[in-house]
């Protein structure tokens, strides 16, 4: 059983390595494309807005045992960062194209891809 958690864990992080490693290089490369931090939900957003909804298993994780990090740490984590992208940037279509969004995107990408790795 413990081989297959391993497994499981190896490609869920695989997965979500990959993912945010995809949504930093599309950040990057609309910033160089357009010389402008706006656009950035527009580019990314959709794989993020994914990304983001799909780390709610962390917190199933920590439920069933599969990682000792417990269920209060990874829920408070993911449900503010989901509620700041879905409730927030997602539902307010002004708030999409401030900066604000770039540079958490960005510091989300970059953070992500270094704890995955």
């Amino acid at each position: 059983m413990a081989r297959i958690s391993t497994l499981y864990l190896l490609a869920y992080n695989s997965f979500q390595a990959i993912g945010w490693a995809v949504s930093l290089t599309i950040i990057l490369f609309n910033l160089l494309s357009t010389s402008s931090v706006t656009g950035t939900f527009t580019s990314a957003g959709t794989l993020i807005c994914f990304l983001q909804s799909a780390a709610f298993l962390e917190v199933i994780h920590g439920a069933i045992g599969l990682v000792p990090s417990g269920v209060l740490l990874p829920m408070l984590q993911w449900s503010g960062r989901t509620h700041f992208v879905l409730a927030i940037v997602r539902g307010i279509p002004e708030v999409q194209e401030l900066p604000f969004v770039f540079i958490t995107f960005l510091a989300w990408s970059i953070g992500e891809e270094d704890y995955r790795v």
